[in-house]
C-alpha cells in the first residue's frame, strides 16, 4: 500500500505534502510524491523513517497535470489512496476554470483525501 500525494508550487502543495506525511505516517506505508512544481522538492524536513519516492513529471511543459498524476496511478499499481489539497473557488471561478483538484476528485480510480488550508 501506498500513499500518492501531489504537490505544486504553491501553499496548498506543501499542505497537501504535509498531509500525505500524516497520512502515510499513520497508515504505516510508503509515500509517493508526484512533482508537479517547476524545480526540485525539497524532502530535507521530512521524517527519515519515512519511505519517501518522488517522482518528477516528465513529458511536455503544456502536459495536463491531471493526466500526469493520472498516469502516475495507473503505473504504481501499490497507490491506494490520493491526496490531494483544495481551495475555496467562487461559483464564477468554477464554471470559467476547470479544476484540477477537481478532476481528480471525479475521475480517480483510488480514493482521494482532500484537505484544505485551515482559514
Amino acid at each position: 500500500m501506498t500513499v500518492l500525494t501531489v504537490v505544486t508550487d504553491s501553499p496548498e502543495g506543501r499542505h497537501a505534502l504535509a498531509a500525505g506525511v500524516q497520512e502515510a505516517t499513520l497508515l504505516g506505508v510508503d509515500l509517493l510524491v508526484a512533482n508537479l512544481t517547476l524545480g526540485a522538492l525539497d524532502v530535507s524536513a521530512l521524517p527519515p523513517d519515512l519511505r519517501v519516492t518522488i517522482v518528477e513529471r516528465h513529458g511536455g511543459g503544456d502536459r495536463d497535470p491531471v493526466r500526469a498524476v493520472l498516469d502516475e496511478v495507473a503505473d504504481h499499481p501499490d497507490v491506494d489512496r490520493l491526496v490531494i489539497c483544495v481551495r475555496r473557488r467562487s461559483p464564477v471561478g468554477k464554471v470559467l476554470l476547470g479544476s484540477v483538484s477537481q478532476q481528480l476528485l471525479l475521475d480517480s480510480p483510488v480514493p482521494v483525501l482532500a484537505v484544505k488550508i485551515p482559514s
